[in-house]
């Protein structure tokens, strides 16, 4: 399947900026699954881009601007061709061992309500099985919010509530297995499954499988994700795999507007 992405990221400021710093997450690879046809980044000023790869293996790059400036733009277009793999990931480069996904961060720790629900809802079930019952279990709890929602909820506040949004769910299901033991990662991409048009990119989450390997979980359908998925980044957490993250020298507030598309175009 032929993805076409758009993805635009504002920043408005209160006050002219000295100087901006951002890391951007927004480059998807080749893998086995996954090759992009045609990819890149403008920015709406006089930027300087560099990339590099962080320390999970994601291409990341660089933005320096100087100021002063009191809007700035990001834009991201390309295509993508996809395959399905029944959600398993090939050929995508892990410089980590699994076991490093064990480890809890302070979005994915889990509440005593998270805990007991791990293990309610995969009682019973073979160890092959458990990433797919957490999977079910997460979409069967939580109405999908389709709003960008707080970036700062942790996994067990999360839990708590009615609605979630993608990156929710994905942390539920990330502390989740680690509860029960399997390696977990926060994954960040786009999807045209849950509409062409959202206010952010998609998250969904991988668990380690003995003899297969890394294998995605997609809880805001249920499902594994397929073709119509373009993976981007993994980390421990969403912190680690966020499309932009950086800092600024200046004074006032920022606001900022997030649109993503993501179109079919075969």
């Amino acid at each position: 399947m032929r993805l076409s992405v758009e993805h635009r990221t504002t920043y408005r400021f209160t006050a002219p900026q000295g100087r901006i710093v951002q890391l951007l997450r927004m480059t998807p690879e080749d893998s086995h699954d996954q090759t992009v046809a045609s990819w890149r980044i403008d920015v709406d000023c006089d930027a300087r881009l560099r990339e590099h790869r962080d320390g999970f293996g994601n291409l990341t790059t660089m933005l320096y601007v100087e100021g002063p400036i009191d809007t700035i733009e990001i834009a991201v277009s390309g295509e993508v061709v996809t395959s399905a793999s029944g959600g398993v990931v090939h050929g995508a480069l892990d410089p980590l061992p699994p076991a490093v996904f064990l480890r809890s961060t302070a979005l994915t720790a889990p509440s005593p309500a998270l805990t007991a629900f791990a293990n309610e809802v995969t009682r019973g079930v073979t160890p092959a099985a458990r990433l797919q019952a957490l999977n079910g279990a997460v979409n069967a709890r939580f109405a999908l919010d389709r709003e960008r929602g707080d970036a700062a909820r942790t996994a067990g506040e999360a839990f708590e509530g009615p609605e979630a949004t993608a990156r929710d769910m994905a942390h539920v299901v990330v502390a989740a297995a680690r509860v029960l033991g399997i390696p977990a990662r926060f994954v960040s991409g786009y999807s045209a499954v849950a509409g062409d048009h959202r206010p952010s990119p998609h998250s969904w989450a991988e668990g380690f499988v003995d003899g297969i390997g890394w294998v995605g979980f997609d809880p805001t359908i249920a499902q594994s994700p397929e073709d119509r998925h373009v993976r981007v980044a993994v980390a421990l957490d969403a912190h680690g795999a966020t499309a932009v993250a950086g800092s600024r020298l200046g004074e006032g507030r920022e606001c900022l507007d997030v649109d993503v598309s993501v179109q079919r175009e075969d």
